[in-house]
């Protein structure tokens, strides 16, 4: 390969592929530059003028280096692997760090391992971390159980790129023995490890960086980020289909500490994957607030592939792998051709490889094992007159615990009228028969119950409703199907079934993503507030390391303090 490569830099032989008369963005210098893109074997030979014994004109067009998700799990796409790249790639994102968390909760490492084996057919550099916090809390029941132990056996497998963004900061600043014992498994394996620090701040911060920790996903505000890039991490810029801080945290880039950004999604789903993008509609978001647009794709590209070690990647220069995207313009990163390693895998945002064959093993199927349950089993009867709350917040999956005056009757809260509505999580992987109940605020729901089998980080079963009958339907529906999502509406029952793991879907994007769509909008019909995402922001209510109280199948959790607490104020 060398001598092939070398030939066609010094023109001794044409080139593979030569992009002709277009430009690039030179990541190394800050500038857009003119010139031909010379390819042969996968990658780039030279940038200047070329010929090659395939040529295509880019005239007016420019080429960036392939995208690079910092930090995604595929599962929240709701997609198999196979079917997610065929949304991303053909956009231009050509290499993802991959944290199967959600899976590996559910099934333990063989949900990572699926996650590797179907991404091995598709064009879509797949780097799987190795979940670092499983389950996220010992406050909850997961599937499987990732102790330190588990992380040493592991960690150094092959398809392993690192350890996954470790939740579990109390632990880590505590020095807790089975948290070290993780986190000196990844060095000893020399692997990078993701962090997970939501206003962490101060000594606190000191002490959770100690841990050889490299980046973080959840900042919060500009200060703190100027804080954790002066302390050596990297921070995220994310655009999730929930959690969507990057146009705000864009705000804090500057040409000092811009080198220390880095850009990913974390959770989004297919609807937005198919209709509004990936990464490059994360360029889009963050040049439309101001953000410079060679400075966006630095930190969608060279940035990302520094700061996880990917050599050779990130950039469009001699050696470097032909990971392309040529797009239209700099403000709407339109992909008109996408290339893997020199081959043409997206055109127009079409896919040019197929995506039918899918792997899905048995592993990772009928993953809902719950007993039925009843209406009585969701009363919640309060000793006094003051409950705990739950307050959702829009574009965030931070929550704010607030205080309310809830009148009981028949052993039952009642709510009617009051806009707050009971939520609860059913435990669904051992059959302990747990049930967490709590009430939220600000949701908009009301006329019976919606339900969900992605509730992170452990999985159980998330139910919210006005109604304990219709909340029971609820939970027995997702248990008939083997997991999904479920609407019950003025009697009337809805479901989109995910049979793999409870989390993703075996059918194909554009199936999935009516069917999503059509559940999606009964939801909204049904009252939900058009600020939320109206199933994938109750995934997110039982997030027991985001601030400030969210609720598990154990019982109300206050993340703050990280312990349960009782409902009653």
């Amino acid at each position: 390969m060398l001598k092939n490569l070398i030939d066609s830099a010094a023109k001794r032989e044409k080139a593979n592929l030569v992009l002709k008369n277009g430009s690039f963005v030179n990541v190394f210098t800050g500038t857009i530059q003119k010139g031909d893109i010379a390819v042969t074997d996968g990658r780039i030979a030279g940038t200047g003028c070329y010929e090659g014994l395939e040529e295509i004109d880019i005239s007016g067009l420019i080429a960036l280096p392939g995208y690079i998700d910092g930090h995604v799990h595929i599962e929240s796409s709701q997609l198999s692997p196979e079917e997610f790249a065929g949304l991303v790639v053909p956009r231009g994102t050509t290499t993802v760090i991959a944290d199967p968390h959600e899976i590996t909760n559910v099934c333990g490492m063989k949900g990572a391992q699926y996650i590797a084996k179907a991404s091995e057919n598709v064009p879509l550099d797949v780097k799987v971390q190795l979940p670092s916090c499983v389950p996220a809390t010992p406050f909850e029941t997961s599937g499987a159980v990732l102790a330190g132990k588990d992380i040493e056996e592991n960690i150094g497998r092959d398809y392993i790129f690192g350890l996954g963004e470790f939740m579990n900061f109390p632990g880590v600043i505590s020095g807790d023995t089975d948290v070290i014992k993780k986190l000196e498994a990844a060095h000893s394996a020399g692997k990078i490890i993701d962090g997970h620090a939501p206003a962490v701040t101060g000594d606190r911060l000191n002490a959770y960086i100690c841990g050889g920790i490299s980046t973080d996903h959840e900042c919060i505000t500009a200060e703190e980020i100027t804080e954790k890039i002066s302390k050596g991490l990297y921070c995220h810029l994310r655009h999730g289909s929930s959690t969507r801080n990057l146009a705000a945290n864009s705000r804090a880039v500057n040409s000092e500490n811009m080198r220390r950004f880095i850009m990913c999604t974390d959770d989004r789903h297919a609807a937005d994957l198919k209709n509004k993008g990936h990464i490059d509609d994360a360029l889009r978001t963050a040049v439309s607030g101001g953000l410079d647009p060679v400075w966006a794709v630095t930190i969608a590209t060279l940035n990302v592939a520094e700061c996880y070690g990917l050599k050779w990647r990130g950039a469009i220069a001699p050696f470097y792998a032909a990971d392309i995207v040529v797009v239209d313009d700099l403000q709407n990163f339109n992909a008109k051709y996408v290339f893997k390693n020199g081959k043409m895998v997206g055109r127009d945002g079409k896919a040019l490889f197929d995506t039918s064959c899918r792997y899905l093993p048995e592993d990772v199927r009928n993953t809902v094992h719950a007993d039925p349950v009843k209406p009585e089993d969701f009363k919640l009867a309060l000793t006094g007159t003051k409950a705990h709350v739950m307050r959702i917040i829009p574009d965030n999956v931070a929550t704010a615990d607030v205080i309310r005056e809830i009148e009981s009757k028949d052993g039952d809260v009642n709510i009617k009228g009051t806009g707050i509505l009971k939520l609860a999580v059913v435990e669904r992987h051992h059959r302990t028969g747990n049930i967490g109940r709590g009430l939220l605020e600000g949701y908009g729901f009301s006329g019976g119950a919606m339900g969900i089998t992605i509730a992170h980080d452990s999985h159980n079963i998330i139910l919210l409703g006005d109604d304990n009958e219709a909340m029971a339907r609820a939970a027995n529906r997702l248990r008939e199907i083997g997991g999904g999502m479920v609407l019950v509406h003025n009697g009337e029952i809805s479901h989109v079934a995910l049979d793999i793991g409870g989390l993703m879907s075996s059918l194909d994007a554009q199936t999935l993503e009516r069917m999503s769509r059509s559940l999606i909008e009964k939801a909204y019909s049904a009252g939900v507030d058009r600020r939320f995402e109206a199933f994938m922001s109750l995934a997110f209510l039982s997030l027991a390391v985001i601030p400030d109280i969210k609720l598990t199948d154990k019982g109300l959790f206050d993340v703050n303090a990280f312990k349960l607490i009782d409902i009653n104020a």
